[in-house]
């Protein structure tokens, strides 16, 4: 029985150490949300707090977006706001392809669900540490914006 219980409390451990070892080491954050009812409206801005440490090495920052095989056009526009520590805030609008002239989607697929994860800026250095507050409007003439499943950001250190 106390050959059991070591033997049981090894593949545990085993088991943690393993997943921890699955992290990405460069990754600062990936985090998505769900827009309610696949209804993606103006003022649902999602919202996503950053924390720089380091400001000498360059980063990598991508918008993270699914949407179902209904999603009715071959693009998507979003406007990016970024807000520093020093409350400065910068605004960029982005226009994404998402399918081929021939409706081809561009994104991973898994089932009826499509993801993209669509470059915004590489090799960018922050200007300064701190937490950085993000937020993401959709920018479609459609209010609200039908059959996005969930919108993010990744932020990760660039290689």
């Amino acid at each position: 029985m106390n050959a059991l219980k070591y033997l049981f409390g090894g593949l545990v451990a085993l088991v943690l150490f393993t997943a921890q070892g699955c992290t990405d080491p460069n990754m600062v954050i990936d985090q998505n949300t769900e827009v309610a009812n696949h209804n993606w409206a103006y003022v649902n801005r999602v919202k996503f707090d950053v924390k720089i440490d380091d400001i000498s090495v360059p980063y990598n920052l991508y918008f993270n977006v699914r949407v179902s095989g209904s999603y009715k056009y071959s693009n998507m526009f979003a406007l990016f706001f970024q807000t520093s520590p020093g409350k400065k805030t910068h605004t960029t609008r982005y226009e994404f392809k998402l399918a081929t002239k021939d409706g081809e989607w561009l994104g991973s697929g898994s089932g009826n669900l499509y993801s993209y994860q669509l470059p915004l800026r590489t090799n960018y250095k922050f200007p300064a540490r701190g937490v950085y507050h993000f937020e993401v409007e959709q920018n479609m003439r459609d209010n609200p914006l039908h059959e996005v499943i969930d919108a993010g950001l990744r932020v990760e250190k660039a290689q």
